[in-house]
């Protein structure tokens, strides 16, 4: 599955995606489910694409309860055509989630521990994804929310899990996008693993399992020391947080 991930440059994903600017936002180093994020979609009424912000974690139109988002954060390539949450989207609410790292979590006997995944040139990249909108049945405006479609991983990424976020090539933006475009079996071939070549992946601090940790360091490699002195702090920050009685955060989306 993808449960975190990175973005930064605002130049290179305005390149990416042919905008002449990106909205201005600070970079993320540690983006968790449950958190507002830009994704690109095509509108429709200007015939151009856009950034929206979608909260992670994909609520269907028809849900009674907006929790469900927490269950939704990937869809699952082999069954997108199926899933009563995530069909309609398929069809017709198709957009990218801009990137240019995630973090996929290694089991190691009893722990799981945390790997970035990135190009090595550093440059970002487009994540397949699906958005709804959701209605709150007391009033208001509409919740736009959003999902990364996942596949089975390339020979980079099965050592470390079973299963990594599709990414999508530039040439293939334009169909995905485009709500007009029905061949679904095309869209389904384009749901595969990305080839391993051009990308690296490297073992990082488990301070990311926490969303608060922000910090760019996170996103380059870990040395075994500064490891050491992580594990340490965090370990501190464990205990202070269980002393003081406040709730612990979420660790990582590391299931599925």
């Amino acid at each position: 599955m993808c449960g975190r991930f990175t973005y930064g440059d605002p130049g290179a994903l305005a390149a990416l995606f042919a905008f002449p600017t990106w909205p201005e936002a600070p970079p993320r180093h540690n983006v968790a489910p449950g958190q507002d994020v830009p994704t690109v979609i095509w509108n429709r009424e200007t015939a151009a694409r856009e950034v929206r912000w979608m909260r992670w974690g994909l609520i269907p139109s028809w849900a009674k309860d907006p929790a469900i988002g927490s269950r939704t954060i990937n869809a699952r390539a082999e069954s997108l055509a199926a899933k009563p949450a995530f069909r309609k989207a398929f069809r017709e609410r198709r957009c990218l989630m801009p990137a240019d790292g995630f973090y996929e979590w290694r089991r190691r006997g009893s722990e799981s521990l945390p790997w970035y995944i990135c190009r090595k040139d550093r440059a970002p990249f487009a994540f397949a994804s699906l958005w709804d909108a959701w209605l709150p049945p007391d009033g208001g405006g509409p919740l736009e929310s959003c999902t990364i479609v996942t596949t089975t991983p390339n020979p980079l990424v099965a050592p470390i899990h079973h299963r990594m976020p599709v990414i999508l090539a530039r040439t293939d933006f334009a169909p995905w996008l485009d709500p007009a475009f029905q061949d679904i079996e095309f869209l389904k071939k384009l749901l595969v693993p990305w080839p391993p070549d051009e990308f690296e992946a490297f073992p990082v601090s488990r301070l990311v399992n926490r969303p608060e940790h922000e910090r760019a360091g996170r996103r380059e490699e870990a040395n075994e020391r500064q490891l050491m002195l992580d594990e340490a702090a965090a370990h501190v920050l464990e205990k202070h947080t269980d002393s003081a009685g406040a709730p612990q955060a979420s660790s990582s989306g590391r299931s599925g």
